[in-house]
């Protein structure tokens, strides 16, 4: 009776283990499978951006397009200089990063470093909020109120500009720099702020001297991911800088960004298969461009400045 059950149990184990390897090896395949998925969307949007833009300099000149300060695609005459909507974009990208930079890096030192974990957890939480609104919010926002505000102060300014969206995306990208830099100097050993402090330093003098130092890849990552963030904004660039290329420097006249233009083809501007229809990929391909740029600075930036304790 006894030797029965022992082979049935043996029978038994022998049938849990055959399904346990099967689920071992299947898990690797699944997974696999799941991440391939970002990876053949990324491959695909990649070959229809390039497989449009081959077609778009099939009709346009590369040499018009990457030369010319000129962007009139609308009109009876077009003329295709990025360089216009590379300008709008830059303007806003860079009162944006002017706007954000210190208020979140102050954000982030004072969370760090000077707020109690009871106002750590309060805080934080509202401050990342900010991320979570709609950018079409933000971009009514600056038409209806950051606008007039600068308007009264300055009356020459424009309607559409690039200092009201420049602000709200700024403001926009704060919780992304506060955030991630929070994080990086979190993660700076205890050991070194005891350290400075033993050795007579101050609390500003050991955030400025030890912690920032140590976590300058990340604070430097989260500027440029940012950064990212800012050029690839599209709502409410569209929304409050108005739609007028514009290649100068004067950032109270009204522009168009490259992501601006984009909102404008896919709106239904465009026929299908006309040069302006092209044109939505070739921009599309550019800022795909200057966003992969980003990436990798900030992925140099953590690799080449990163401490490890």
């Amino acid at each position: 009776m006894m030797s029965d059950y022992n082979i049935r149990e043996m029978i038994d184990n022998k049938k849990g283990r055959r399904s346990t390897v099967f689920i071992e090896k299947a898990v690797p395949v699944i997974l696999l499978l799941i991440t391939s998925v970002s990876v053949l969307t990324t491959i695909g949007i990649l070959v229809t951006l390039m497989s449009e833009t081959v077609m778009f300099f099939t009709r346009v000149s590369p040499v018009e397009f990457l030369t010319s300060t000129e962007w009139s695609a609308f009109s009876s005459d077009p003329e295709w200089g990025i360089f216009a909507l590379i300008m709008g974009t830059m303007k806003i990208t860079v009162i944006a990063v002017a706007f954000a930079v210190p208020i979140g890096l102050g954000a982030a030192i004072y969370l760090s470093e000077y707020a109690s974990d009871r106002v750590r957890r309060t805080i934080k939480p509202i401050l990342e909020i900010l991320a979570g609104i709609p950018t079409v919010v933000y971009g009514f926002f600056a038409l209806t109120f950051v606008t007039p505000l600068i308007r009264g102060i300055w009356p020459e300014v424009n309607l559409f500009n690039a200092i009201s969206p420049g602000l709200v995306v700024g403001v926009m990208i704060i919780p992304m720099i506060a955030s991630l830099s929070e994080d990086a100097m979190s993660s700076v050993p205890n050991t070194m702020r005891e350290g400075a402090l033993g050795l007579g330093s101050t609390r500003l003098e050991m955030v400025f001297k030890v912690v920032l130092p140590a976590a300058v890849s990340g604070i430097m990552a989260s500027i440029v991911l940012a950064v990212s963030r800012a050029i690839g904004e599209t709502m409410i660039v569209s929304i409050a800088a108005g739609s007028t290329p514009n290649a100068s420097l004067n950032i109270m006249e009204s522009l168009q960004t490259m992501t601006g233009f984009i909102v404008q083809v896919a709106s239904g501007d465009a026929t299908y298969g006309s040069d302006v229809y092209f044109s939505l990929y070739a921009v599309g391909m550019t800022l795909f461009v200057f966003t992969l740029l980003m990436n990798v600075i900030a992925q140099w930036f953590s690799r080449k400045f990163r401490e490890e304790y």
